[in-house]
């Protein structure tokens, strides 16, 4: 019988990882025992570990987007086909619960990233508030009552689901809040696994040309092996440079889209400049507060007649959608490849040092190694 699990632990903002021992509750009508096969270390992980987002109950134990195998199912539970998950079966989940669909944000304006009782998973649930087990970053996870499963679709390894980690779906969530036309032409700016997500659908929406700016090479080379057409590095040129660059390669104009996938407050700026007149400008980066940086409304925005929309993270329907998009289009873009190293938990504080100084594409950690 299972008891314990060991699980890595951030105990306050800026502490080092710590690796504990839980208990593994009896588990209550409608909750799962989740043996974690993989989870993902991202962007939001390093920023948790720097104290960098509100609002966050540590200690914690980060992990918020995991693939495992049900070990254990307390009662009913069904997914969103009305299918029962059984023992055995692999397992995704959305890592947003708690969402009330009762407040005007779930109900009339149908935005529940927005809804003021949204909890996440390794990221706003404690590693002490009962049940336990909340993040990723552990051997076992409890799922509770209410988490809303999805099976892996036919021809989706765990590999290639958690290389698409949390970018896809945010992506996808981008790339709905960009309303692509065919031919249009797309300009994403980071090439970090949301940008490389990004690149990708757009140019599955039809998108006529797509460029990417970012760095290192490495993660250039992993958006042209995506199909993008244009890269450019933005630690060797200039924002002239760049902007010249991208208006040369689309007849002078700039990008008809430009969507912000970077994190980095100036690419907002510079992506109003990068986006033609009329254009629209979708920002999903800025996840974390980062700071002000200085824009001129008038020539950026208004005598451009610019249209800036925001995004911010992803409900049930882009995780859904993601699944489809792997299940469909896997075999012609390989996330998986997008895997750069499989840590252990005992890895950890290295996983999160690589993805926070860009050595890594995706880096994923394997809780069972």
């Amino acid at each position: 019988m299972l008891t314990q699990s060991r699980a890595v632990v951030f105990p306050a903002p800026h502490a080092k990882p710590e690796l504990r021992l839980y208990p593994i509750p009896d588990l209550q009508p409608g909750e799962i025992l989740l043996k974690v096969l993989l989870t993902e270390v991202c962007g939001t992980d390093v920023h948790l570990q720097q104290g960098r987002l509100a609002g966050v109950p540590y200690p914690l134990i980060p992990g918020h987007v995991s693939i495992g195998e049900a070990v254990a199912i307390s009662g009913e539970v069904r997914d969103v086909e009305g299918n029962s998950p059984k023992v055995g079966e692999t397992l995704t989940f959305l890592d947003v619960i708690e969402t009330c669909g009762n407040c005007w944000y779930c109900l009339v304006a149908k935005a529940s990233t927005r809804c003021p009782l949204r909890k996440v998973y390794g990221i706003t649930l404690g590693a002490d508030e009962a049940p336990g087990l909340a993040g990723g970053w552990s051997e076992y996870m409890i799922l509770r009552a209410g988490t809303k499963c999805l099976k892996l679709k036919s021809g989706v390894t765990p590999e290639a689901f958690i290389g698409a980690g949390c970018g896809l779906p945010t992506a996808v969530h981008a790339i709905e809040r960009a309303d692509i036309t065919l031919g249009d032409r797309v300009l994403i700016q980071g090439s970090g696994p949301v940008g490389l997500s990004a690149c990708a659908l757009a140019l599955l929406s039809g998108a006529g040309w797509v460029g990417v700016i970012g760095a290192p090479e490495f993660r250039l080379q992993a958006a042209r092996d995506f199909g993008a057409d244009f890269t450019l590095d933005v630690t060797t040129t200039t924002p002239a440079e760049r902007l010249k660059a991208v208006r040369d390669a689309t007849g002078g104009r700039g990008a008809d889209i430009v969507i912000e996938a970077s994190g980095n407050p100036h690419a907002v700026p510079e992506g109003c400049d990068l986006t033609r007149d009329g254009g629209r400008f979708v920002i999903v980066g800025q996840y974390t507060d980062h700071g002000d940086i200085p824009l001129n409304p008038h020539l950026q925005i208004n005598k451009k007649q610019l249209e800036i929309r925001g995004c911010w993270g992803s409900d049930f329907s882009h995780v859904h959608r993601a699944m489809s998009v792997l299940s469909r289009f896997g075999g012609r873009m390989d996330w998986s490849s997008l895997i750069s190293k499989t840590y252990t938990l005992d890895d950890a504080g290295q996983a999160l040092d690589d993805v926070a100084n860009q050595r890594v594409v995706k880096a994923v950690i394997s809780p069972g190694r």
